[in-house]
């Protein structure tokens, strides 16, 4: 196996990082959710007031729930005035709709805004699928705007996160409900980075009792680091590595909103899945190229040790006459290390750009 996968797998089991309202006169409130242990909650946040309060409580039971295909579990937060444009956010690798916390009521006082969870992350579901690929989030975004939402959104995203939103609004069926899109750090691959010889596969080249034992390694790699950074104090250690600007934003609920999700019995396995899911074949280049001008923002952290500023100058340069770009003072999750300045962005955004 080459050493770079493995420097790669050690990487990403640390991206455990990247990896809800009142009831009146159309402001929407949380009723009622089902957590991963699928216990009812009725009004979880009922005596929050988001126009007063900026940050969001920790409730591990979850928030609201959403029924995906009559089958998943999707935990998600709604908050604000029902009547105005709606924000959806989109977590990255690990993380859950909870990282939002500084976001979602500041936003909400303007704009009507939802969280989720991925599938497979955070509070929600976590099938043992075949294979967890960038095009379950992305039809996971698409009928959660078809069915909760109900109307044009603005998508935005971190890290991986920011793929699924790229992906969701270059998707022809998503487009009627994709007003513009927010890239915080987003990940994805570019064409440049990849070498022919990766892209090819040949007969040849495959070996299937190797490849046999290459993926048991792998699993045990796996499995061994997802039990190592599903510690708190480990989880605390990465994820200030990555807030290298305000760590004292690295706080407890934060910490136990990503330890918490990984209790789950089948987290190991969904960790394992999308860890060894390159997506081949999906390049940020080429999804940009089917934006249709919808308007894009990037606020990125120009202190990310791993996805940092070259990636959003690629995007800028290859999607000049419809996107502006932002430098948050942040490392890779800007919105929750730097959420005012973000906050401050996207409000701007929405009123320049989006809506006008």
């Amino acid at each position: 196996m080459k050493l770079y996968f493995l420097l790669t797998v050690s990487l990403f089991s640390t991206l455990l990082i990247d990896c809800q309202s009142l009831s009146s006169s159309g402001v929407s409130s949380s009723t009622s959710t089902i957590s991963s242990d699928s216990k009812v909650v009725i009004d979880p946040l009922k005596d929050f007031d988001y126009t007063t309060s900026s940050k969001i409580p920790w409730i591990q039971e979850g928030y609201k729930n959403w029924k995906w295909r009559n089958e998943y579990d999707i935990n998600y937060i709604e908050m604000g005035d029902t009547s105005k444009p709606a924000i959806v956010l989109i977590h990255g690798f690990g993380a859950s709709s909870y990282h939002w916390r500084y976001n979602i009521p500041v936003l909400a006082r303007d704009y009507h805004v939802f969280a989720f969870c991925k599938l497979g992350f955070g509070l929600s579901s976590k099938p043992v699928l075949e294979e967890y690929s960038a095009d379950v989030w992305r039809d996971q975004t698409l009928d959660f705007l078809k069915e909760v939402v109900k109307k044009p959104a603005t998508l935005a995203g971190n890290s991986i996160g920011g793929l699924t939103s790229l992906y969701t609004a270059a998707t022809e069926e998503a487009k009627p409900y994709v007003q513009g899109v927010v890239l915080l750090n987003s990940a994805g691959k570019f064409r440049d980075s990849t070498s022919q010889g990766e892209e090819q596969e040949t007969d040849e080249s495959t070996n299937s009792f190797v490849d046999f034992i290459k993926s048991k390694f792998q699993r045990f790699i796996i499995d061994i680091s997802f039990v190592v950074t599903k510690q708190p104090a480990r989880i605390s250690q990465v994820l200030r590595q990555v807030y290298p600007i305000n760590p004292e934003n690295v706080d407890s609920e934060l910490v136990e909103s990503i330890r918490y999700p990984s209790l789950d019995e089948n987290a190991s396995e969904v960790f394992y899945k999308v860890i060894t899911k390159n997506n081949k074949g999906l390049y940020v280049d080429d999804l940009l190229q089917r934006l249709d001008n919808v308007p894009l923002l990037l606020c990125w952290g120009e202190a990310d040790p791993w996805i940092g500023p070259k990636a959003a100058d690629k995007i800028m340069a290859q999607y000049p006459q419809h996107s502006r770009r932002v430098n948050i003072p942040a490392g890779h999750c800007p919105h929750d290390e730097m959420p005012d300045k973000v906050n401050q962005e996207i409000q701007k955004f929405m009123e320049e750009t989006v809506l006008i």
